[in-house]
């Protein structure tokens, strides 16, 4: 179930990214969900974006009796 968060004025797409989802590397992810604010650089306060599930990523590069 994807959650919500309401920006501060001057987040970033990165640093949203970092704070919610644990990296900045899922800004993409992060942008993806929420297309109609995709032009905003820095946000004002008040907007509602939808925060992705970020999938499991650590298992992936175990071998399959670590996982």
């Amino acid at each position: 179930m994807n959650k919500t968060y309401r920006t501060i004025s001057g987040d970033t797409w990165d640093s949203i990214a970092l704070q919610q989802m644990g990296s900045e590397l899922h800004m993409t992810r992060l942008m993806e969900a929420n297309r109609k604010h995709r032009a905003i650089f820095t946000f004002p306060a008040g907007i509602e974006l939808v925060i992705p599930e970020v999938p499991d990523e650590t298992a992936a590069g175990l071998p399959p009796w670590k996982q």
